[in-house]
Formats: C-alpha cells, structure tokens, sequence
C-alpha cells in the first residue's frame, strides 16, 4: 500500500506531512493525530464547516459546490455598536475543479492545527492547505497540483480569490438582530452598521491586494451607555474599547491581479466580491491575509501598524510555520483525555467524549492570546444566523445575547477547564478582562454607593458597565443607579469572584505571578463587606447581624433565587476566595492585608442549611422572594467552590441536595451551560457523572461534532463545550488540600489514558486498562504518595 503525503509549499519550498497510519496509532501513547476529522466529501452549506485557527483568528472553512469558502473572526472585532463582526468571507476558485471528483477530503489535522483540501480533476490532484499563525495575525493559503509520490505530474491552474463582504453600505438593524450587539431588546433611535472601507491596490512586491478595514465612529454604544448610566464626569476615566477602533487588513499575494468586483447572495445576505485571478495558469498558489485590530484617529497608523505586524518574507514564513507546528505540537503534550483509546476511531461511545474533548480543545486554543476571551456564545466559529434558526434570516455578524457583551456565569465554564489541561497562557485573556475593568467597577461604587469596592455585575459590557438595555432604559424614578432594572440580574454581585478564584489557582497551579491581579482580587473581596454594610446601615444603627455576620441582603443566588437573604453560592463564593487569599505566601501578601481579610472572613456567614424528612440538605438562601430561572445555586458550595465533594467533611449534606431537592431534580439536565454532570463527579456519582458527560459530549447536529447548540445561547455553544470538559476531568482527578484524588467517579470498566494537571507544579499521567492501573506517572515524583486511587476506595467519604 503506497503511503499518502500531504503537500505544502511555503515561499516555493515543498513540505511533507505524512499522517500517521494504523501501526502508529496503537502504539499506545496519546497522538493528537488519533483525533483529527476527515470529511470524504464537500459539505452542503456553512453549518458544515470546519474550525481552524490560532493566537486569536478563527476560520470556519468548508467546501460548497466546487469552491473553498471560509469565515474570518478575530476576538477583538467590534463595531460601533458592540457587535463583534466577521472579517469577511474569502471564496477559493480553482479550474479544473478538482472537487467533483470522488477522491476528496477535508482534514483539520490537530498535531499542527491546520486544515488539508485534497480534490482531483481527472489525474491531476490539487492540494489546498490553510493555516492561522499563532504568533502572528496572518493566515496562510497553499495550493499546489501533482503529486510526486503517486507520479501524478504537476498540471497548471487558473484560481479565482474572492473576498466578499456584506458591509459595502451601512446596514440598518431592526428587530431580533440587534441581539447580535448591546442594544439587544431596547434600541435607542436607529441603529446602524457601518459600511467598510475596502478596495484593491498594488502591492509594493508585485501583484494585486484587497484591503479592508473597519473604522468605528463616534458616537458608539459606549457613550449612550456611559449618560444613561449617569456617569458623564468620569466619563475619560473608563476604559473604552470602542473608540476609534479600525479592525481589517489585507489579501495578497504576487501571483494574482485584480479582476474587478462580483455580487452575489449567500443564504440571505446579499454581498459583493473582490476578485483577484492568478496570471494565467500556474502549477502552485500562495496567498496570505493580514489581520490587525487597533484604535487610533489616523487610519495611516493603523495601516503601518497592521503591516508591520502582518508582512512576511518566504524565510519568515517559513519560520513561522515551524513556530506554529512547534506551539501546537507542546500544546498536545501539555495534556489530554483518551477514553477507551484502543477503539475503533469510527466507534460511537465512549471514545467519542474523549474525541471530542480534544476536539473542543482545540476550539478554545485557537483564542489562546486574543485581547478578549473566547464568547461563550459561538466562540470565534459562528456562522450564518439562518442556518441555526430559520427566523433570523440575518448577516453572519449575528450570535444570540451579543459580541461585545460578557456573561460571566457562561464564561467561567469556558475557562474553568484550563486548570487541570494546563492551558494557563489561555487563561490571560480572561484575567486581564476583569483587570482592565478594575477602575470602571470602583468607580461604580464611589459615585453610586460612596463606598469602596469593584462592583461588577453578572452580565458586562467589555467597557465594564452593565449592558444597556439589562440596565434599562425606562426606570422608575428613584431608583437606585447603580442597580440593574431587571428581574434576573438585580443584585447578582458575586459571579466576579469565580474569575478570581481562577486566578488565585493558576498561583497554586502554576505559581503564575498573580501580583498584577491582586487589585482584583481585594477590591471585589472589599465590596462586599462594605455594600453590604453600607445597605445594613440604611435599614438598622447596627450592620452585622446577631452573630457578628454580614446581613447579605438583598442578594440573589445566581439569576434564580431572588432577593435572597444570605444566599449559599454567594457565601460559598465569599469564603473560599478569602480563604485562598489568606493562603498566599507572606511575599505575595502583605500583613496588613492577612489581617484586613481576615477580619472579613470572619463577618462570613455559615451556609444555610434546610432539611427533608429530617436529613439536612444546603439551602439556596435563607429565604428568597421568587425563582426566576432553573440553576441549581444549592450546589455551587459543590462546585466551583469545592466546600463539599468526594473526601471532605458533610459529604452526605451535598449528597442528599442532589437527591432530595426537588428543584435540583427538576431543573437537571446536560444543555448549555447545565453543569449537573460537574455536581455529580464531585460527590462521587459515577454512574450519574458517566450518563450526564456522555450526554453532554454526544456529536452535536451539525458536521463538525462539536458544534453543539444553540442550547440557552449560540452555536457552537462554548459553555456546553466547557461544562463538558469539566465534568470529564473531574471524573478522573480531583483535589483535595494536597491529596490527588484519583478516578474519583469513573467506570472501572472503562478504558482511559490521560495526563492533567494538578497544584504545586504536578501533572499525572495515569492508564487504566480492563479495571486496572497500568501505568501512573506522577512529576514532581514526591507527589506520588499524595495520590489517592478512589477505584480501591469503598467508601468515597473517606
């Protein structure tokens, strides 16, 4: 049997790349290569497409009667209006078309993160490769034909490179599709889409370029947000990210010549086309698209700065290609879930949760070092409206609940998992998310409350303030300006402090400098034990309870116990980041703060408690006033915040939560960001955490198996992704103080190879293989006597 190469030219050099064949795959160690998709045939629409990408561009790439197509998206492309757009559409045009023959396949390859075309014309074989720079905003095109090893001579093409847009002339949004930016359901006057600004020009090498680029004007939603939030004097002292901000670049390449504009229609938005034709036939195409997102008055130094950042020599480009194979290849090493791994690859379950564990993976490091995080709600991978939901027959600009818009409870479970895969680099966007926005939440506080603290809420603009329409627009006189005016979110203070105790783990995990983030992680501390005092006082001359706690009232546990009094999520929350505060080391801490906090954490109240016939269970709160949505707050003292679970203290009182509460039982469920899989593996339900993960990690509806949703958000559904993710990593590690807690809910008859990530610097590799630990590696090696395997242990509590 003759081997197959995968072709690439890079600056006239020729590379190989030889997939790796049965034999290697059984070797037995973890190859991302086991993972990679491979389509035989072209895909009927955009909901077909593929995901590629790196540092933080992502592609939706797919094969549609004949042509290449593919979606760019960068993290930081937002408009005027705060939605984040797409970069444009690019069409790929080859003759002879080489993809209405049989002999075709679509590849992601995972170990170097980039995507194989491969058609025939007859004899002739056309090799197209794509792939995202990860240290530098460009993307990379190949195509070549012949095929040396099969002795298929080089044969030349014509190839037609289109770049469509749907922004040639601004764009009025009316209706539903203003969800897509932060007006949502209370547009103020007309809203509008900008046009772009795009047009060919020679390139000074030689050849023919499209440039495009998008340039927000004044006034953005920024500024109607800041007046209707009364904050006009500080205006100049909030971060603004809107501004100015020009986002586009350019195609070229010295092989290909304008040939003028084309219009078109793809599902329902109309476009136009900017056509660059190679000079005649060729035997091999190269062309690259530069990416760069700044904001600046004078578009000139936009433009220096997107070429100095995106312009590549052949030598560099072939540097790069080896930076990026190289980044991908360490991230593949760094960790990965396996289950079942000597299956067939075609096998259904449950090789596929580990499949598409990686799968998804993948998607998230794709956004490794943007600006912004990764959308919980699509990611950098969405697509056109209308194929999701046939009502919204929209620009692919569109995703459900906002571009610009973050929502906390959903963005945790996208980064939560970074943890235990060792993807801290990954987690910076996030942190700097909430560090960048320090100033804007205290100055909430000063203005509104005259108190110190970081107030931030649960549903944020990526300036820091609340979304505009959350806020309200119509709101009774003298109410309290710095409250939302809505029923979900009033007084939903606390989903900040998840972020934070992300951050206080990467120090444990990693011993990340977290110096920069302590600001953070105190003024959000801070807020509550001055906001809460502070509404005590305007009720009662005394502000702490009988027992010397804060009265945390009102509250709210998550968006669905309402007005709470003493909510447990929010208590949960309170002690565990104090806790892990105080727990720094002396030179990251000063004394004065060790004694500041912990006079704070003893104003915390305990958890509540309740009981069923006798048998004491958490309680969402104290009391509350209404249930507005169906999560389970009750059990966050489980997970994020790790008070109950496998081997600690009261394991029966969580334990008797999931099976007593009736509203826990009722709200259960895999979808979106549900994370009743995550509460089971840590209470140690197996046989629960097994069914609940396998739901979750079931082939979504679409092509690429891991584009699930829309769920309660978007497709792809990134915090199904994460909630996914967690639930899997927890069945297999957990941590408890210093001990690693090992298969902690795992099917002993399930078959799994993985390596995580644990505290002090330690990773554990670990096989089990037909009910037996086969192989358990452990760095540093001392941390092997802290590993507890809970497949030997009979009673979980222990």
């Amino acid at each position: 049997m003759k081997k197959r190469y995968i072709t690439l030219l890079l600056g006239g050099i020729l590379f190989c790349v030889t997939p790796l064949s049965a034999q290697q795959r059984s070797t037995g160690q973890f190859s991302a290569a086991n993972n990679n998709i491979v389509w035989q045939g072209p895909s009927k629409d955009a909901s077909g497409s593929m995901p590629c990408g790196g540092g933080d561009i992502g592609l939706n790439v797919w094969v549609e009667k004949g042509d290449i197509l593919f979606y760019m998206a960068k993290s930081d492309a937002f408009d005027e209006n705060n939605a984040l757009l797409k970069l444009g559409r690019v069409r790929i045009r080859i003759r002879p078309n080489p993809f209405e023959d049989v002999d075709f396949t679509q590849t992601l390859q995972l170990q170097d993160g980039s995507i194989y075309i491969k058609g025939q014309h007859k004899k002739q074989e056309i090799k197209v490769h794509l792939w995202v720079d990860v240290f530098h905003p460009v993307i990379h095109c190949s195509i070549t034909s012949g095929d040396k090893i099969n002795r298929r001579p080089k044969q030349p093409f014509t190839a037609v490179i289109t770049y469509e847009s749907w922004r040639k002339e601004d764009h009025i949004v009316k209706g539903k599709e203003n969800n897509e930016n932060s007006y949502k359901f209370g547009p103020q006057g007309i809203i509008k889409v900008l046009k772009d600004h795009i047009q060919f020009s020679a390139a000074p090498e030689g050849g023919s370029m499209v440039n495009f680029f998008h340039h927000n004007q004044y006034p953005t939603v920024f500024d109607a947000t800041v007046h209707q939030q009364g904050l006009d004097t500080v205006k100049n002292e909030l971060y603004n990210p809107l501004e100015n901000r020009i986002t586009g670049g350019y195609l070229y390449s010295k092989q290909l010549t304008a040939a003028g504009t084309v219009t078109g229609k793809y599902q329902q938005t109309s476009f136009t086309g900017w056509q660059l034709k190679t000079k005649g036939a060729v035997p091999s195409l190269v062309f690259q698209i530069g990416l760069y997102s700044a904001q600046t008055e004078k578009f000139s130094d936009w433009q220096n700065a997107l070429y100095k950042n995106t312009q590549r020599s052949e030598k560099q480009i072939i540097k790069d290609w080896a930076a990026t194979r190289s980044w991908w290849s360490d991230f593949w090493k760094r960790s990965f879930i396996q289950v079942d791994p000597d299956q067939k690859l075609d096998s259904l379950t449950p090789w596929k949760m580990g499949r598409n564990y990686q799968l998804f993976r993948y998607m998230l490091a794709c956004n490794a070092f943007g600006n912004f995080p990764t959308k919980f709600n699509g990611g950098l991978f969405t697509y056109d409206p209308d194929l999701v939901n046939k009502t919204y027959p929209f620009t692919p600009d569109f995703r459900n609940w906002g571009g610009g818009t973050f929502t906390a409870q959903n963005q945790r479970l996208v980064y939560f998992p970074m943890l235990k895969s060792g993807d801290y680099d990954m987690m910076r966007p996030a942190f700097e998310f909430y560090r960048r926005l320090l100033k804007t939440a205290e100055l909430r506080s000063a203005i509104y409350w005259h108190h110190g603290g970081a107030a931030f809420t649960e549903q944020l603009e990526n300036f820091g303030l609340p979304n505009p329409s959350e806020y309200g627009w119509k709101r009774p006189s003298g109410y309290d300006p710095g409250m939302q005016y809505n029923a979900w979110l009033e007084y939903e203070w606390d989903t900040v402090l998840e972020f934070c105790d992300m951050i206080l783990q990467s120090k444990r995990y990693n011993n990340s400098s977290i110096s920069a983030y302590l600001p953070l992680i105190k003024s959000c501390i801070n807020f509550f034990a001055e906001h809460y005092r502070f509404l005590a006082k305007k009720r009662s001359a005394r502000t702490l309870d009988g027992n010397g706690h804060l009265i945390l009232y009102p509250g709210s546990a998550a968006e669905t116990y309402k007005l709470t009094y003493n909510a447990s999520s929010t208590i949960a929350a309170l002690k565990t980041v104090t806790t892990h505060l105080l727990a720094l080391p002396a030179d990251v801490l000063e004394d004065k703060d060790r004694q500041h906090f912990a006079s704070i954490l003893k104003t915390i109240p305990p958890i509540p408690l309740t009981n069923f016939k006798g048998r004491p269970l958490i309680a969402p709160a104290v009391t509350w006033s209404r249930i507005n949505n169906t999560e389970t707050p009750q059990l966050y003292p489980v997970f994020p915040w790790g008070i109950y679970g496998v081997g600690k203290p009261d394991l029966a009182i969580a334990l008797n939560t999931w099976n007593l509460d009736t509203t826990a039982i009722k709200n259960r469920s895999y979808v979106g960001w549900k994370q009743d899989n995550i509460f089971a593996a840590r209470l140690g339900l197996t046989k629960e955490a097994t069914a609940l993960t396998m739901d979750k990690f079931r082939d979504g509806p679409r092509r690429f198996p891991v584009f699930w949703g829309p769920g309660f958000d978007w497709v792809p559904d990134h915090n199904h992704g994460g909630s996914a993710m967690i639930g899997l990593q927890e069945m297999l590690l957990q941590i408890n103080g210093k001990k690693i807690l090992l298969f902690p809910a795992w099917p002993k008859d399930w078959d799994v190879h993985f390596k995580l990530h644990c505290p002090e610097n330690t990773t554990v590799e670990a096989r089990l293989q037909a009910g037996k630990l086969t192989e358990l590696k452990v760095i540093p090696a001392a941390r092997a006597a802290d590993v507890i395997n809970y497949l030997t242990v009979t009673h979980k509590g222990l």
